[in-house]
């Protein structure tokens, strides 16, 4: 699976009844309770990372991939919004483009 196909899952979810559907009903609490879920996971996936356990680091990492992109949505932002700004940062260096913020 591609996160393209994964951001049209989400997509087509984001329209389905929030009694019937998980990625729903994160979405219809708001952009901030989709940016908390986020967060979680992300807490998740660096415990797994710093446990070492390679098969729960990739669960907890989907996890992390998944409500991404389901906060993403909650903004507006689009995966390809999110490749374009890595597309205009490649070429310089990352210690290049962090003095440039």
């Amino acid at each position: 699976m591609t996160l393209e196909e994964l951001e049209q899952i989400i997509a087509t979810r984001a329209g389905a009844s929030a009694d019937e559907s998980w990625t729903a009903k994160l979405l219809a609490k708001g952009p901030e309770k989709c940016a908390e879920k986020f967060g979680e996971e992300a807490i998740e996936a660096v415990i797994e990372a710093v446990k070492g356990d390679r098969d729960c680091l990739a669960s907890e990492a989907a996890d992390v991939l998944f409500h991404l992109l389901v906060m993403l949505r909650s903004r507006d932002v689009t995966l390809a919004d999110v490749m374009a700004e890595l597309d205009r940062r490649q070429g310089q260096s990352g210690l290049q483009e962090k003095a440039n913020r």
